[in-house]
């Protein structure tokens, strides 16, 4: 398998046709055939439907099509990681966030990247820190922020800072105390993510050992959604601290600390083991690492800076 089957294989999906991928390729269309025949011959499957109205990818090409983007994507890496060595850092770099971490400071360290390493170009992703991991180890991502700090042979993790989480109400309903147990969550409704979500995992193994029934009286994903709700009165809701910090500053909303160890969270700089860091990661990595450290110490971010001296 060569390189330039990898590239032929990505440029005649795009294409849509051998015709348009020929020019866009400068390759003859019998040559493009050609190699996409012995392609199909070295992996044991048709990778194309072909008709009159051009190609479209079988069900084994769509699962080709993921590792060859990782392939080709791994060469430039590595072209690039070669160059950048006497050089300022340049390249892009995919940084995966969560929703949470995304709110507070995604824009920080856009800005900080922007400032300090001008050539490096930013692809940033949200989601759930499960698909964040599987991204990060099939190369789609760079570096992620996660929330989990659990033994994991693919991914190499750096702990950063420990975020508690916190009850929060509408400022204009119910008063809640300042603290709260456990079991006080209960007499609340609440408004949590689904369990598929981390926090919500959080949550459930928090009160489940002791037997506690929370009222959820609905499931959403969207953070700013959930927050509105909870501005409106519809419910209550469970975040960290940082994820409210505008609205609660803004007397919009309330926050209530939870005296229970267990409803915290640990955020981790993840990369794979498996994939080199290139300069310009590295310099990402080390720029993410000096604003939320800067967050947390000048209390923009509420939280417990934990991470251990570089070196």
């Amino acid at each position: 398998m060569e390189l330039r089957q990898l590239r032929y294989f990505v440029g005649i999906h795009e294409a849509g046709s051998l015709l348009k991928a020929s020019t866009r390729l400068h390759v003859a269309q019998p040559a493009l055939g050609q190699q996409m025949a012995a392609l199909e011959g070295e992996v044991g499957a048709k990778l194309f439907h072909r008709s009159s109205r051009g190609v479209t990818l079988t069900e084994a090409g769509k699962v080709f099509l993921e590792h060859a983007k990782v392939v080709l994507s791994d060469v430039e890496r590595a072209r690039s990681a070669v160059r950048e060595l006497a050089a300022v850092p340049t390249g892009e770099v995919s940084i995966g966030l969560t929703t949470t971490v995304g709110l507070v400071a995604s824009v920080p360290i856009l800005r900080a990247c922007r400032e300090r390493l001008p050539q490096v170009r930013l692809k940033v992703t949200e989601a759930y820190s499960g698909f964040l991991r599987e991204w990060l180890v099939s190369g789609r991502l760079d570096l992620a922020l996660l929330f989990d700090d659990r033994a994991d042979p693919a991914v190499a993790r750096r702990p950063l800072l420990e975020d508690r989480l916190s009850f929060i109400a509408g400022a204009q309903g119910a008063t809640a105390p300042r603290r709260m147990t456990l079991h006080a969550l209960a007499r609340w409704p609440l408004i949590l993510p689904g369990k598929e979500h981390g926090l919500r995992r959080i949550i459930d193994e928090a009160v489940a050992p002791l037997g506690i029934q929370l009222d959820i009286v609905a499931e959403m994903e969207s953070l700013t959604s959930v927050k509105r709700a909870v501005e409106d009165g519809v419910g209550c809701t469970i975040l960290p601290l940082g994820a409210v910090a505008e609205e609660v500053a803004a007397k919009r909303l309330a926050a209530s600390r939870i005296d229970s160890p267990s409803m915290s969270r640990r955020i981790v700089c993840a990369t794979s083991v498996t994939r080199p860091t290139t300069p310009a990661c590295a310099a990402v990595i080390d720029q993410v690492v000096q604003v939320l450290r800067g967050m947390v110490t000048t209390g923009t971010w509420p939280a417990r800076w934990i991470a251990a001296p570089a070196g």
